[in-house]
């Protein structure tokens, strides 16, 4: 087993490397000039096309933009926002945090394209089910000879579906539910890991049975809340540790550009070091350039494909700018981010500095709550990439797999299925990544078209 490990690490270090980090973090750049800061002139329409008062129900399509964003977020705002975070700035300092705020903000351009090329080149069958992502828009805008490409995006979706969405969220549930019940590493609390899982598996299966429509249904009053109930706890730490506040930005900015040595727990960090840590958890947490998203995107009940991108890119905005920066000021203003802690314990242990006795509760169910509703939107993804290689023939078993797999997930050590789910993440964006870059003109001029057109006034309606 140790070197079957060694191999997946060598593999994952390849796969996630220098190169694949330039290509996300350039291909961002790029978008964001080819769509002349769409981020920022997009901003505020963004807000009014989730309001509803574009949506239109005789539009194609299975969902509205809001159920649309809320399934892609159910997916994004997971253990990443938790552990991540904490795992980022454990091993490459508070700077981590800059850097991943850097790939959030380009991620924005990333998620735009996408999503727009989602909507651009979606197919809506007769019955009204809507297939599309990259695969679609890699066969269709693409030529036929790169159609491989759309193959190794499905079947690593697929695969990486039943590992990081799906038996790693599992056992983030299980290990919350045995922590809050206080029997975490106990005989008992190993027979419970099991019994969660199955519970679990209950709880996801009379959700995906009903498909995205249920999905997104589940996912827009859940990601409100579970938002809502974590980004108000954090709140609370910061107010009650205010002063700490302005040193800890300070800090961020100081280890962003800085080598610095060890010091306490921390082991110190190189710049580049830094930037590789901030730039791939930034990367996992809001999976902007994986193409994840666009296939949730695709079924939104929208004529324009402009409008669900602009939706998608507040995406990496809510999942990074917003929670995974209060994750990592209340990490930083308790003084916990050198204590030599990583992962959920020094996130746990952060709120706990500050809420004696509630902290540590409140990152639990944090954690069972961001872990249920990745688990419920990943599978829509993963029955979408096993439908383009097989038909929709397989989604039924596909599904079957998804709910056996989760009681093992939530029981077995995950170093294995870490280090698959890490490769077959980077194969997915691969492709993706290429094929933004080819169809970026599609995406610019069709956005070019529509805000001239919104400057007009046509699209107030």
């Amino acid at each position: 087993m140790e070197q079957l490990l060694n191999i997946i690490d060598t593999i994952k270090g390849a796969v996630w490397g220098l190169p694949l980090l330039i290509l996300l973090v350039g291909t961002g750049i790029f978008l964001t000039i080819r769509n002349y800061l769409v981020q920022l002139r997009g901003f505020k329409h963004s807000f009014e096309l989730i309001s509803g008062r574009y949506d239109k129900p005789e539009h194609k399509g299975e969902i509205s933009h809001f159920q649309a964003l809320s399934a892609a977020l159910s997916a994004t705002i997971g253990t990443g926002n938790i552990t991540g975070v904490a795992t980022a700035i454990a091993v490459g300092g508070p700077g981590a945090l800059f850097w991943m705020w850097v790939t959030a903000v380009f991620g924005m351009a990333i998620k735009f394209t996408s999503c727009t090329l989602a909507v651009v080149y979606r197919k809506i069958d007769p019955d009204g089910h809507v297939r599309g992502g990259p695969m679609y828009f890699i066969e269709m805008g693409m030529h036929k000879r790169f159609r491989f490409l759309a193959y190794m995006f499905a079947g690593c979706t697929a695969v990486a579906s039943l590992f990081i969405g799906n038996m790693v969220q599992a056992n983030s549930v299980a290990d919350g539910m045995v922590s809050l019940l206080a029997i975490k590493g106990t005989a008992v609390g190993e027979i419970w890991r099991w019994i969660i899982g199955v519970i679990i598996a209950l709880a996801v299966g009379l959700v995906i049975v009903g498909g995205i429509k249920r999905i997104g249904k589940v996912a827009s009053r859940l990601v409100p809340f579970m938002s809502v109930v974590y980004v108000a706890t954090a709140l609370v730490v910061l107010t009650l540790s205010y002063e700490y506040i302005l040193p800890a930005f300070a800090l961020i900015f100081e280890y962003a550009f800085t080598p610095h040595s060890a010091a306490g727990g921390f082991a110190g960090t190189t710049v580049w070091l830094t930037i590789q840590k901030g730039v791939s958890r930034g990367v996992f947490s809001n999976e902007s350039g994986l193409g994840s998203a666009p296939m949730a995107h695709a079924a939104a009940k929208v004529n324009e494909p402009v409008r669900e991108g602009l939706v998608a890119m507040i995406g990496p905005f809510i999942d990074t700018l917003m929670i995974c920066t209060l994750t990592g000021l209340v990490i930083l203003v308790s003084g916990q981010w050198n204590s030599g802690l990583d992962g959920t314990p020094l996130t746990a242990q952060s709120f706990e500095t500050i809420l004696p006795n509630w902290g540590q509760n409140m990152v639990s169910i944090g954690l069972i709550l961001f872990a249920y509703s990745t688990i419920i939107s990943w599978s829509y993804y993963g029955e979408k990439g096993i439908e383009y290689i097989l038909g929709r023939k397989a989604i039924l078993p596909y599904k079957w797999i998804y709910l056996i797999v989760m009681p093992v997930g939530a029981a077995m050590s995950l170093d294995l299925v870490w280090g698959i789910a890490d490769i077959c993440n980077g194969l997915m964006a691969l492709p993706n990544l290429v094929a933004l870059v080819v169809l970026s003109g599609v995406v610019a001029a069709a956005t070019k078209k529509y805000f001239s057109e919104l400057r007009q006034g046509k699209h107030r309606d």
